[in-house]
């Protein structure tokens, strides 16, 4: 069975590089590692490849990778692949950090990317924005989130963490309580992408980087339901929604079942469940008008 590990980065192709740079730079404070005319990457102050930009006539998110284990056989991978039939290609692209990958599609025309190795690009303590420490997740709308939550469970090896109704589905790969996520609409696109920060005091100073610049909070700050992560959003440059959150729910053990308690659980223990749309965060202001359906739309 293939396992993914954890996010690596994330692609996404935009219409003004410039712009994007700028903003995952000086807002997010990722730190530009390498660049050309059509492309560019970012990795964390700790030295993780994040996000990758290419300059294209959309705005979308293109790819995802995640590590795998460093024991996997490439062989292995592509025959488990095209078993699942899934057809699959090697790859030895210049990404910096990662090593060759193996790459397939998945049932709502993302590319995945899968490595087994990476490098650290320098490491910078200091600098301007919000410095995440790492990505942390990503979600997409899609029209049968069962669907995409099943193939992602049978293919990568996710297990689902929570539901709201049959509104909203949360995976994890790992000790996080989700690393992909998949929300019920008739368009494929991207919901949010999200950053972890260090706690809630990284939370207010962001909140005060994003007044600073004039930037509207569309949520939060909050402790969401499902998570149990305090939260706020807003919107990129693109007009795309990213999240910036601490505190998320970890599963330590999975044969135990349960995530690790904390005070604000209302469960004990707090295992996996299906939450109701009111149960959507515990507190905190409620979403701006249409925060949940209007998931993408261009800055004004």
């Amino acid at each position: 069975m293939i396992q993914a590990k954890r996010l690596g980065h994330v692609a996404f192709e935009t219409p003004d590089l410039e712009k994007a740079i700028a903003y995952y730079t000086e807002v997010i404070g990722l730190v530009l590692t390498s660049r050309d005319k059509n492309k560019a990457f970012l990795s964390t102050r700790i030295g993780q490849l994040a996000v990758e930009l290419g300059l294209g006539t959309q705005t979308q998110c293109e790819k995802l990778t995640f590590e795998i284990s460093p024991n996997s056989e490439f062989s292995d991978v592509m025959r488990r692949l095209a078993d699942l039939g899934l057809k699959a290609e090697r790859r030895s692209d210049a990404v910096p950090g990662e090593g060759k990958s193996v790459s397939f599609t998945d049932p709502k025309g993302t590319t995945i990317e899968l490595f087994s190795e990476w490098n650290g690009l320098g490491k910078r303590d200091h600098g301007s924005g919000v410095g995440p420490t790492k990505i942390g997740h990503l979600a997409f709308v899609v029209p049968d989130p069962k669907a995409i939550a099943d193939f992602y469970a049978r293919v990568l090896g996710f297990r689902v963490s929570d539901w709201i109704e049959d509104l909203f589905v949360f995976l994890r790969c790992n000790t996080d309580h989700h690393t992909v996520n998949f929300i019920k609409g008739d368009a494929v696109t991207m919901h949010h992408v999200a950053f972890e920060l260090r706690d809630f005091g990284h939370i207010q100073n962001s909140c005060e980087l994003l007044g600073s610049r004039d930037i509207p909070i569309l949520w939060g700050p909050l402790r969401l339901g499902p998570g149990h992560n305090i939260a706020i959003f807003h919107r990129n440059q693109d007009g795309q929604v990213v999240e910036l959150y601490a505190e998320l729910d970890k599963m330590l053990d999975e044969e135990l079942g349960y995530f690790e308690p904390r005070p604000w659980h209302r469960d004990q223990p707090q295992r996996p469940k299906t939450w109701t749309r009111s149960q959507g965060s515990i507190w905190g202001v409620p979403p701006a008008p249409g925060f949940i359906t209007n998931f993408s739309r261009p800055p004004t």
